[in-house]
């Protein structure tokens, strides 16, 4: 009996011998890196599955590339878009890099290409508005503009072009396979566009966007290449300084646990891809006569007379006519897709991209809210329903008789027709209460040019000339009428108007 117990133990060690030479001698087969993930990966079945994934992200392979030379914000958290800090009237460099792979875009080889730099509003309720805020800005600031190019420091940029009537944007032509550096500089600061200005405000964000296109058959940069944008903040002089100092002081005292919730400062600002801006480069080339960036009175007449079809927010960039921005049941898939951009919804342009106007307008107010949202449902649903904005207020105003439109009565019998004769009135919409408002609108109703009116005053006691002030406008009666006359003004450019 203690012999056959023996044996058993002689068999299993040899066993326990056996096995575990068995598992040294697999190791030293395949050695350490046997188990690394790269080689597993390495095998077929895992190659035939990860061949098409990497071809996608080939496809999105950006053509370009824009690099702002400005440090990003170390206040920003993880995955939210980075945020930069501008100076005021400050040249900050963009450098354009082609970032084509061999065979890319080969059209464009040996050729120019056109790049238009905007800042615009990030928030969409100011993009909404936009068009009023900068006409309040440019009342406020006269002969000055949100963006401009510094000609002597930027590099490769030729054929430099601005337009009066987009004070927010440049134009020019570069070569891609050469060095090319453009030098902006932003001159609003974000407290502008803020309700209230008592100090302490938190300024709004912008948007720097690139768009670039190539020259199609007939001449014109049109064709649509790349858009990229970043975000940022413009204060005073060297307020941007003072604000990253603050906030890198700040990520200081944070604990190292808290510090892996935000991103790094990094030296330099890489705009993101992003949709093309919906403003046509055709409309802003057309109205560009003169290839040097200059201000005068005359290329502004030139640009004030298109800006009276727009005194309304839900008709920015219509036509000639209040009409042509509706749309209508029997507008074709393009058409849709350009009021769509036309009116600015060209987040949705994809989403809709086979409805036709008839399929757009049976859409209800609840399936627009579903579908984009509270706040860009309603928006869309007022648009195509062609619902305007109800003015606050609304005055009427006539020239004085010599130089107002009479309508001359049929004589009544009595031989004296002058007592006939009734002077027409212009009804202004005002939809903000502010006297840039006022000015604004007489000027559109009376096809004045705006840079020309220097004040508008209101004619009191005794003949007396009151500066007519946001305040004056905020206790207009409703329906009040007025008469206006012109007077020269002192230094012999342009007039002031004296409402009685």
């Amino acid at each position: 009996m203690a012999w056959v117990l023996k044996m058993d133990e002689v068999i299993e060690s040899g066993l326990v011998h056996d096995f575990d030479a068995s598992l040294s001698g697999i190791g030293q087969e395949l050695g350490a890196g046997a188990y690394s993930m790269s080689d597993v990966l390495a095998l077929p079945i895992f190659k035939q599955e990860d061949s098409s994934l990497p071809q996608e992200n080939e496809t999105k392979h950006p053509p370009f590339q824009y690099v702002m030379c400005a440090a990003t914000s170390p206040a920003v958290k993880l995955y939210d878009e980075t945020l930069t800090y501008l100076n005021q009237g400050q040249s900050y460099e963009i450098r354009m890099l082609d970032n084509r792979k061999a065979g890319d875009i080969p059209e464009i080889n040996g050729k120019l290409v056109k790049s238009i730099i905007r800042v615009v509003f990030h928030d969409r309720r100011l993009q909404y508005t936009e068009h009023q805020q900068l006409e309040g800005w440019k009342w406020n600031r006269p002969g000055d503009r949100l963006l401009d190019l510094d000609i002597p420091m930027s590099v490769g940029v030729i054929d430099i072009k601005t337009n009066p009537s987009q004070l927010n944007a440049v134009e020019f032509l570069w070569d891609p396979t050469k060095c090319t550096s453009a030098f902006i500089q932003v001159h609003c600061i974000s407290t502008e566009f803020t309700p209230r200005k008592h100090g302490g405000e938190k300024g709004v964000p912008f948007r720097i966007q690139v768009d670039t296109f190539k020259q199609t058959e007939n001449g014109e940069y049109t064709d649509h290449l790349h858009s990229a944008s970043c975000q940022i903040k413009v204060f005073k002089p060297k307020g941007a300084d003072r604000k990253q100092k603050t906030d890198r002081e700040k990520m200081e005292k944070r604990t190292a646990h808290e510090k892996e919730k935000y991103q790094p400062s990094y030296d330099t600002t890489v705009l993101t891809e992003c949709s093309p801006w919906p403003d046509t480069p055709t409309t802003f080339v057309n109205n560009s006569p003169t290839p040097a960036p200059t201000f005068t009175s005359a290329q502004h007449n030139t640009y004030s007379v298109p800006d009276s079809n727009s005194s309304s927010p839900n008709h920015q960039g219509d036509g000639t006519s209040q009409g042509s921005g509706d749309l209508h049941p029997s507008a074709t898939i393009q058409e849709t897709q350009q009021w769509l951009l036309k009116h600015r919804f060209s987040t949705y342009t994809r989403l809709f991209s086979n409805f036709s106007g008839a399929d757009l307008l049976k859409l209800t107010r609840e399936d627009l809210v579903q579908i984009c949202g509270p706040a860009d449902g309603i928006r869309l649903y007022n648009a195509l329903k062609s619902r305007s904005v109800r003015p606050r207020l609304t005055i009427y105003v006539c020239q004085e008789p010599l130089r107002s439109i009479q309508l001359e009565r049929p004589d009544a019998g009595n031989g004296d027709s002058s007592n006939g004769a009734i002077y027409v009135y212009h009804a202004i919409y005002l939809e903000e209460m502010a006297a840039s408002e006022v000015t604004r609108k007489l000027a559109l109703a009376f096809n004045i040019p705006l840079h020309q009116i220097n004040q508008v005053y209101r004619q009191g006691p005794t003949g007396i000339h009151i500066l007519v002030s946001d305040q004056m406008v905020q206790n207009f009666q409703d329906e009040s009428c007025f008469l206006f006359t012109t007077i020269k003004a002192e230094n012999g450019e342009g007039f002031h108007i004296i409402l009685k």
